[in-house]
């Protein structure tokens, strides 16, 4: 049994709710579903009885979360221990960032770098039509990258960063004298389209398929980057939402940001290959659990 799937049965196991495990540890609800099918397959009985009313442990599943307890609280406090001696000195991390967000991480790279003394970061571009491959071909260590992320080879971190989104679009355009807009508008534009290598469900959280009452939203012309993204809507060949950390470092000249006070809060956390093992990585991890998410 893998690392990953204890953490998931005992988490299950401490919930006893298949909703409340999965937005805990980040990973979708189906993914929940499948590791605890596969541990029932492998020891060949029931661990949880399943309602549509209620969770709850067997006698078998009380038994293995008492075994399986003790060995992951060793397994921790042997990684705590491994991580109290620091990371090497002179180590450089490269998270990739959309846009200018490297900036409002300011005081997670001063806190890690006062932790960490002769470590240090740089900060690379997160290409949005392929947000993870830059993690996944070793170019970036860590992305910081809005919820949810639902991918298997990817562990999700604590959260660094939240905020709500603007809507970027071209200061000619009928919007750009509103002074705000809503998700309803965007059934009347049309929005980037990250094509096919992005993510359809990552996509949709910060931009969904359908508004609120079920219209749907347009998309297209296709943007590989932030700065494509922006000289399309600038040309008003389309608008966007945004972070709203792009409004606060970007005034380009042609476009207008509307708040969107419909929009629910984005949130930005540290994402990395779940195969490394590097302890600079974990310390990086640790230190933004300690601060906190930075409020945009």
């Amino acid at each position: 049994m893998e690392l990953r799937d204890i953490e998931i049965f005992l988490t299950l196991a401490e919930e006893l709710h298949f909703g409340r495990t999965a937005e805990r540890l980040h990973v979708s609800q189906a993914r929940v579903s499948q590791a605890i099918r596969a541990q029932e397959r492998r020891i060949g009985t029931a661990l949880f009885d399943r309602t549509s009313r209620r969770v709850r442990l067997t006698p078998v599943g009380r038994r293995l979360r008492e075994d399986l307890q003790q060995v992951h609280d060793l397994l921790q406090a042997a990684l705590a221990r491994a991580e109290a001696a620091g990371p090497g000195v002179g180590e450089t991390l490269k998270i990739g960032v959309f846009g200018h967000a490297g900036h409002e991480m300011r005081p997670l790279i001063d806190a890690f770098r006062t932790r960490y003394p002769g470590n240090d970061v740089t900060f690379g571009e997160v290409n949005g039509a392929e947000p993870f491959n830059a993690l996944r071909s070793g170019e970036h260590d860590v992305n910081v990258l809005w919820l949810p992320v639902f991918e298997p080879d990817l562990t999700v971190g604590p959260t660094v960063l939240t905020g709500r989104r603007v809507l970027a679009v071209a200061t000619d355009h009928p919007l750009a004298d509103r002074g705000a807009a809503s998700l309803e508008d965007l059934a009347d534009n049309h929005v980037v389209d990250f094509g096919p290598d992005a993510p359809e469900y990552w996509v949709a959280a910060m931009v969904p398929t359908r508004t609120p009452q079920g219209r749907r939203i347009p998309r297209g012309p296709v943007a590989r980057t932030f700065h494509e993204l922006l000289a399309l809507v600038a040309s008003g060949r389309c608008i966007h939402p945004l972070g709203e950390i792009a409004a606060r470092y970007n005034t380009p000249p042609g476009i207008t940001f509307l708040p969107m006070p419909d929009t629910p809060e984005l949130q930005w956390a540290l994402v990395w290959p779940s195969t490394t093992d590097n302890p600079l990585i974990r310390a990086l991890s640790h230190t933004a659990a300690d601060l906190g998410p930075i409020q945009l």
